[in-house]
């Protein structure tokens, strides 16, 4: 992959006793759509805050697009949809447009024909002359995400880009998102639709507490990572605990055991441990990891998503 599009080393935001984020390491390579996951309260908003520079950190150190954050310049090769916003809906979609281009200093012939592409894009061509305040949270939604584009963006930022979107306005997201990828852009994702993710995105980092505590390549739990059910007679408890070897953590009940393998290439390697410890195995069940499973693995489920 690429040069690296966002660096951060042990970065730290507390308001006044209070720890917003801990001691964010991470770093996110030109082209890839790179997920942001943990539950409410993790720091995911603060740190993307302080990514954006809107909010400033306490400690630490950060380079955006190779600058430090909240350099000027940057900010204008960076598009950025909140997840919560608040438009001025006495104008229309294609007035909005045009005032944030004016703000980018985009020639005006230019934003009309970026303006009307944009809106196109994202469904919206003919409702661009209606007033905002009569749109849906769904139309609403698909303005912001033209408008994180008007600029042509080498860097995305998307907090929950589908949410109030029905199923055809998440695939047309989705669709979105790969175009800008194959275009070279850098999407940085935070939803909560963790099966939007597994599809859309690269990599995901893991947040708990105000601090990344796992990396992962989405298309090597979708290759690799299995959820293996099994029962079996005769498991003492050293039996089980021979499996560690192979899985972390093990769920035992009675007959029945739940064991995570990194591969599915090690299903024969637990079958003739089992068996040549005198184990009789009745039945075998691989399951592929899902995203949300590996979530709740990793940071719990301690105040949900």
């Amino acid at each position: 992959m690429g040069e690296t599009i966002i660096r951060t080393e042990k970065l730290r935001k507390t308001f006044g006793p209070t720890v917003a984020v801990k001691e964010l390491n991470l770093e996110v390579k030109r082209g890839e759509a790179f997920a942001f996951l943990g539950l409410n309260g993790a720091g995911k908003t603060t740190s993307v805050k302080m990514l954006l520079g809107l909010v400033f950190p306490t400690s630490g150190e950060a380079a955006v697009l190779g600058r430090p954050i909240g350099d000027r310049e940057v900010r204008r090769k960076i598009g950025f949809l909140p997840e919560h916003f608040r438009f001025h809906e006495w104008l229309t979609a294609t007035e909005l447009m045009r005032m944030h281009g004016r703000l980018y200093d985009i020639a005006a012939k230019q934003l009309a024909e970026r303006t009307a592409s944009l809106l196109d894009l994202v469904g919206l061509g003919r409702f661009a002359e209606k007033r905002l305040h009569g749109y849906s949270k769904g139309m609403l939604q698909r303005t912001g995400l033209a408008l994180a584009l008007l600029n042509d963006p080498d860097l995305i930022f998307l907090d929950e880009p589908t949410s109030g979107l029905d199923p055809s306005g998440r695939l047309l997201v989705r669709d979105i998102i790969k175009d800008q990828r194959s275009r070279g852009k850098t999407i940085f994702l935070n939803s909560h639709l963790l099966s939007e993710v597994e599809v859309i995105c690269d990599r995901a980092a893991f947040i708990k507490q105000g601090e990344v505590v796992e990396v992962r390549e989405l298309q090597k739990l979708i290759e690799g990572d299995i959820t293996v059910s099994i029962r079996a007679r005769n498991l003492s408890p050293d039996i089980i605990q021979g499996l560690s070897q192979w899985s972390t953590p093990i769920r035992a009940d009675g007959e029945h055991l739940t064991i995570n393998l990194a591969s599915e290439l090690l299903l024969p390697e637990v079958v003739r441990y089992l068996v040549s410890r005198g184990v009789d195995l009745y039945s075998l069940s691989p399951k592929r990891l899902s995203l949300e499973e590996l979530f709740i693995q990793i940071v719990g489920t301690e105040g949900g998503l």
